[in-house]
Formats: structure tokens, C-alpha cells, sequence
């Protein structure tokens, strides 16, 4: 699939704050006052950060507020509504943590949870797609779980859960990436199955459908070399996982250390990011000899 950049960064973007939300919620870190505001005023700014910068993706942005109302269908709607009932619920829980120093505890909880919820309904938005068979299995909401988890707690200071959640997320990365590679091949789809001839023999093309490039193609059956994988796979890895869990248990520790981790974990989560889209491939590609 294309790599789009409003969608990388949409999903990154939210997921870290979607993220720091989520330990928010929970008290972690227990804060109050400007201490809080930061941290709010953060999380919120890659929240709706990203979900703005998913509406860059559209060809007519004033279709976006029709996102909401097909909820009982569809995943898109859902994140939608869940999006905007996580933050209109960790509002208040904010204002209380921020100005009147008061822990609204079941609150935080509440916004807590529709925050992990949001980031489940953004990657059902993939792993609902049988066309596209490296999206289309159960390692996909884990993934983008354990990026939300992994980052929420990096940014909320919560050094060793981090760090725990960190190594989670590599290995996820891994399984992922190792089955991914094979899904397609074992979706079972190919030119016998696309074309439905597959009853009467081999189905072979006789010459490609069009002899120039289309938007199917660009889109649908972007392709990327796999030198050039195996390198992002090792940066979004790197830079992603492994440099921060060193930062965080080995060097010692200091707001520029820390810095240093978080910056590194979001520049691997945008590789790993384009690598989720660039590598998917979608089965009309079959029909083009891809």
C-alpha cells in the first residue's frame, strides 16, 4: 500500500497520545498542577494532532464529520466516536488534576480505557481487511497496543514499565513482522482466485491490463525492495526499541538521556510505521502480475 504521510502520521501521532492518556488515566505519573498541565497539554497535542492529520488523507475534508455516523459498520466510525469520548471524558479528569487538585479517579479510569480503546478501533481499521492479508490477523491490534502502551509509558516517565513494555514491543515487532511475511501466501489468493477461472486450470496473463501506471497501482501495489525492508525493519527496530531500553536501564539517569529515548523511540515508530503500509500488499495486485 501507498505510504501515505498524513497516515503515518496519524498513527503515530495518536497512538503516543492516545498513549499518555492511558497512564494518565491510571495516575502514572500522579501529578498535579503545571506538572499536570504539561503532561495533559502533551498528550492532547499528539491525540488530536493525529487525528487531524488523518483528515489530510482526504479528497474532501468536509466528509470527515461523516466518520461519525456509521458506527454499527464501520471500524473508521467507531474510532471516530471513541476518539472523542476518551478525550471529552479525560477532560474534566484533567481540569481536576490541573486546577482543583483533586484525583477523579474512576473517572481517569473510564478515559483510560476509551483511550486503549480508540487505539484498538484505529488498528481494526486494518485487521478487518482480508484484501490486504499481512493487516488481516490478530498480531495487528496487538501491535498497536503495545506501540500506544510502550510510548504512553515512556512519555509518562514510568522508566521500568517502559522499558518492560519496550522489550514487549520488539518482540511483537518480530512475530509480526515474521508472520506478516507470510500471510499472503497463505491467504490462499492468486490469479486463479481473482479472476474466479481457477475451476478450469492455470490462469496465466496474456499482457498486463493497461501498459501505463494507474491509481490502483500507486496505491494498491506499491512496492518496496527487500534491502531496503530489511534496513527499516532494523532502524524502527534500533531507534524504536533497543536504543531506548538501553537508555532507560543502562545509561545513568537524566532529562537528556531521557530526551534522547524518546526521541528515538518516535523516529523507530515512524519507520516502522512506513514499513506497515509499504510492505502490505493488496491482492488486485494479482491482476498485474504483482
Amino acid at each position: 500500500m501507498h505510504p501515505a504521510p498524513s497516515v503515518i502520521l496519524f498513527t503515530t501521532l495518536s497512538g503516543l497520545g492516545f498513549g499518555l492518556l492511558a497512564f494518565l488515566g491510571f495516575g502514572m505519573p500522579d501529578v498535579t498542577g503545571g506538572v499536570a498541565f504539561v503532561f495533559f497539554a502533551l498528550a492532547y497535542a499528539l491525540a488530536v494532532g493525529g487525528l487531524l492529520a488523518a483528515t489530510f488523507h482526504l479528497g474532501n475534508k468536509a466528509n470527515a464529520i461523516k466518520a461519525f455516523s456509521q458506527w454499527r459498520t464501520s471500524w473508521l466510525s467507531r474510532e471516530g466516536v471513541a476518539s472523542v469520548a476518551a478525550l471529552l471524558v479525560m477532560a474534566p479528569y484533567a481540569i481536576g488534576r490541573i486546577f482543583l487538585g483533586v484525583d477523579l479517579a474512576l473517572l481517569g479510569w473510564i478515559g483510560a480505557l476509551l483511550s486503549l480503546g480508540t487505539v484498538f478501533t484505529t488498528s481494526m481499521i486494518y485487521a478487518q481487511l482480508t484484501t490486504v492479508p499481512r493487516w488481516n490477523m490478530r498480531l495487528t491490534p496487538v501491535l498497536f497496543l503495545a506501540h500506544a502502551l510502550a510510548g504512553g509509558a515512556l512519555l509518562a516517565g514510568q522508566m521500568t514499565t517502559a522499558a518492560i513494555l519496550l522489550a514487549v514491543l520488539g518482540l511483537v515487532l518480530v512475530l509480526a513482522w515474521r508472520q506478516g511475511d507470510e500471510r499472503f501466501d497463505q491467504s490462499g489468493a492468486s490469479l486463479e482466485s481473482a479472476t474466479g477461472l481457477g475451476s478450469i486450470g492455470t490462469v496465466r496473463q496474456l499482457e498486463p491490463p493497461h501498459s501505463g501506471q494507474n491509481y490502483l497501482l500507486k496505491e494498491m501495489a506499491y512496492q518496496v525492495a527487500r534491502k531496503h525492508s530489511a534496513k527499516l525493519r532494523a532502524i524502527a527496530l534500533g531507534l524504536g526499541v533497543i536504543l531506548p531500553v538501553l537508555c532507560l536501564t543502562v545509561l545513568p539517569f537524566s532529562h537528556a538521556i531521557a530526551l534522547i529515548a524518546v526521541l528515538s523511540h518516535i523516529a523507530g515508530v515512524t519507520a516502522g510505521r512506513w514499513l506497515f503500509f509499504a510492505e502490505a500488499k493488496h491482492v488486485v495486485s494479482l491482476y498485474y502480475g504483482r
